[in-house]
């Protein structure tokens, strides 16, 4: 018996396959003949072969073995192109066959098809699919769009098409509307997106308590584009979705939350309210049993407890740690402990932590030490106690862990100095590994006059330097006893000078030589000069207070809720978003989809959509400019135009940033957040090799716009319409902040 995917397995298949008397006497037996190939196909062999077999196979009225013979085509269809062309005439018919699943089956199999010149084919029946009176038929002839457009991405966008995708928003089934939506954001990803203007909002607002739970939260997403105009409509719109807060799926509930928290931006007490009735769905998530779901809503609590940090103070033990808890979603549950600490709870949470400390995995010890550190800074006298108790497990990676977190406490709290000090001795046994060695080197050193054998723990470290592999620790090791020597020079002055002597003599290393050699000539200076240069600061207290941080707004991070960043690092989300090339905003809209708004929803998009980019421009997209090259740039040219906008209060310069991007203006340099003023260098090229460099300053005080244009050749018609299409860029942006 030939072997699963031999090539003796094909060749009974397609045998089978052509036998005449199967396939008109036994359709069960023939039927079971295409299960093996598709079994064959998932399992990854190649079973190409018997394409021509299958395509005979579509001709049938058995609905199921045309499901198989379809998912075989769409699999093979750009292996065998040409014998494809003949099952195109079968979809085209069962097009329109009476029954609504062959024919939705036949148009989503058509639009899967990956072959070149399928276009021509499909574009006819999905224009009828449309129209059909199927509603599942119309389901798959909308998604069919967006895969259509896919296929044929560099051709021009069919105005037509849009309208008519615009006006299956109206369509009775709620599966249609959504998949409208997706398709055509899809369609006009390049232009922003789908357009969400007042009647559109309306509509689907009014048609929210039709759509299933994933259709809510996809139309949640699409209404965070439309801009209320006025503060009447704000409450309409939030009495309208106040339903959702109350939904038991949790996407539907941030959803809605974070359409209430953008709509209600300003007015506080708003967002209050509806955070303290986000509390009991995220706490449902953070013990939800998918991990995926838990680690996500921990990441929301996060950035809720951003401003408002005692929001869930009252539920700190939902967030003590399970057993069976992955290490990821225990660091956050402790990050998350360690900002929930009051007065009440400390206590509580401590020994929590304390357990955590002693956990087989030694990362997570790690983070719990460390955490307990951070609590130290409000409540040091108990957590120092908890990590004087930790070092009595003499364990190496807790021990290093607790000298860490000490050296960093002593110099945030100076108060718990004393305490410090009289738990360090005894431990140097325990340590093996380089920070935990630095950490309590440097203890002994600066703090060695409250810890009486400190001079003979160091001359240990001294005596085996020849055995220490790091470097960093001989240069903290050398560092520490002449600190230490200022205050102990009857102790500290022989080992000194034989530490001195084997760093300059026999070390191999060029940093600690030339650390000894720095502090040989600073002794030989005399010990007013040591003083001077190592009378540094022991501490600062001003770092280690929590009580008195200033809290975040809640719209610094309300863009961000709902979304991935959450669960990013901040510098990883925004790289992520640099290298996407996709911008949420719209700048450039199609005028065909005008059109439905005026017949369809009897209103224009007016202010809402942005005007075409000026015709007599074409920036190009494929170039790079070096930041040495700009500035050489910038300093050789003149000025060829400046001109001075006003600037709107509420507008965010980032969001200029990303629609200039889309019309292919590149930023090469930009001021960080919250330096005043705000600066960003530009510079694009058109397709006739025209170079603009053009630099934005943004007066904050003032709130006006300073915009300077540099040119590379002498094009005056370039130019200005090149200018032109920077003031469009800055008026839509400033249009689309109201």
């Amino acid at each position: 018996m030939p072997y699963l995917g031999s090539e003796d397995a094909v060749r009974e298949l397609k045998k089978a396959l052509s036998n005449p008397h199967m396939i008109q006497g036994d359709r069960l037996r023939y039927r079971n003949v295409i299960h093996k190939v598709i079994r064959h196909m998932t399992h990854g062999d190649d079973v190409s072969s018997v394409f021509m077999e299958m395509v005979k196979a579509s001709a049938t009225v058995d609905i199921v073995q045309k499901k198989l013979v379809y998912l075989y085509m769409c699999t093979y269809a750009s292996q065998k192109p040409d014998l494809a062309l003949l099952t195109i005439n079968t979809l085209c018919k069962d097009c329109t066959d009476p029954n609504p699943m062959v024919r939705g089956l036949a148009l989503r199999s058509m639009c899967n098809l990956r072959m070149p010149g399928i276009q021509e084919y499909i574009q006819q029946p999905v224009q009828n699919g449309l129209r059909d009176k199927a509603s599942y038929v119309r389901r798959v002839a909308v998604l069919g769009c967006a895969k259509m457009h896919r296929q044929q991405s560099d051709v021009e966008i069919d105005g037509a098409l849009v309208n008519e995708l615009y006006s299956l928003l109206r369509d009775p089934d709620p599966i249609v509307l959504v998949n409208c939506l997706r398709a055509l954001e899809e369609i006009l990803k390049g232009e922003g997106g789908v357009v969400i203007n007042k009647p559109i909002a309306h509509h689907l607002l009014n048609r929210m308590a039709d759509l299933d739970q994933w259709g809510q939260s996809e139309v949640l997403i699409f209404l965070l584009r439309y801009k209320p105009r006025s503060e009447e409509e704000i409450f309409d719109i939030l009495n309208i979705l106040d339903t959702y807060l109350k939904s038991t799926h949790v996407s539907v509930v941030m959803g809605a939350t974070k359409l209430f928290l953008v709509l209600a931006k300003d007015f506080p007490h708003v967002q209050s309210d509806v955070l303290a009735r986000l509390k009991s769905p995220l706490l449902a998530a953070c013990t939800s049993e998918s991990r995926e779901m838990c680690f996500a809503a921990l990441c929301h609590v996060r950035e809720i407890l951003r401003s408002s940090p005692g929001h869930f103070s009252n539920h700190y033990k939902k967030f003590f740690c399970s057993y069976n808890d992955p290490h990821y979603i225990k660091n956050q549950k402790i990050d998350i402990l360690c900002e929930l600490v009051n007065d009440e709870n400390v206590q509580c949470i401590l020994e929590e932590l304390r357990v955590c400390c002693t956990d087989v995995s030694t990362q997570l010890a790690h983070t719990a030490v460390f955490a307990i550190g951070r609590i130290a800074r409000t409540y040091s006298e108990k957590c120092v106690k908890i990590l004087a108790g930790l070092l009595e497990y003499k364990q190496e990676h807790i021990t290093s862990a607790v000298m860490q977190t000490f050296r960093d406490l002593v110099w945030l709290c100076p108060q718990c100095t004393s305490s410090v000090c009289q738990a360090a001795p005894g431990c140097e046994e325990n340590i093996q590994d380089q920070e935990g060695k630095q950490a309590l080197i440097w203890l002994l050193g600066t703090h060695g006059d409250l810890i009486p054998n400190a001079p003979y723990i160091l001359e240990d470290y001294a005596d085996n330097v020849k055995a220490e592999i790091s470097p960093t620790v001989k240069m903290e090791l050398l560092t520490a006893l002449v600190r230490l020597f200022l205050s102990r020079p009857a102790e500290c002055q022989d080992m000194l000078g034989r530490l001195i002597y084997y760093c300059i003599e026999e070390e191999t290393n060029m940093v600690v030589r030339d650390r000894g050699l720095f502090y040989y000539r600073l002794l030989s200076s005399g010990i007013n000069e040591v003083k001077k240069v190592l009378s540094g600061p022991k501490s600062d207290s001003s770092l280690g207070v929590l009580a008195d941080r200033t809290d975040q707004p809640v719209n610094s991070w309300v863009a961000v809720f709902n979304t991935l960043a959450p669960l990013y690092d901040k510098r990883l989300w925004e790289s992520f978003r640099a290298n996407s090339g996709r911008c949420e905003l719209p700048i450039v809209r199609n005028p065909a989809t005008k059109s439905f708004i005026e017949e369809d929803f009897h209103t224009a998009l007016d202010s809402e959509a942005p005007q075409e980019p000026a015709a007599g421009v074409t920036l190009v997209s494929d170039v790079t400019l070096t930041p040495e090259l700009f500035e050489k740039k910038w300093v050789s040219l003149t000025t060829d135009h400046c001109w001075d906008i006003e600037w709107r209060k509420d507008a965010e310069p980032d969001l200029l940033q990303s629609s200039l991007h889309v019309l292919n203006i590149y930023t090469i340099a930009k001021s960080k957040a919250g330096i005043q003023p705000w600066k960003s260098y530009l510079y694009a090229q058109d397709s006739k090799e025209n170079v603009f460099l053009v630099e934005l300053i943004l007066c904050t005080d003032s709130y006006s716009l300073k915009a300077t244009v540099k040119q590379d050749k002498a094009n005056e018609a370039a130019l200005n319409d090149f200018i032109s299409l920077l003031q469009q860029a800055v008026s839509a942006v400033l249009e689309l902040s109201k």
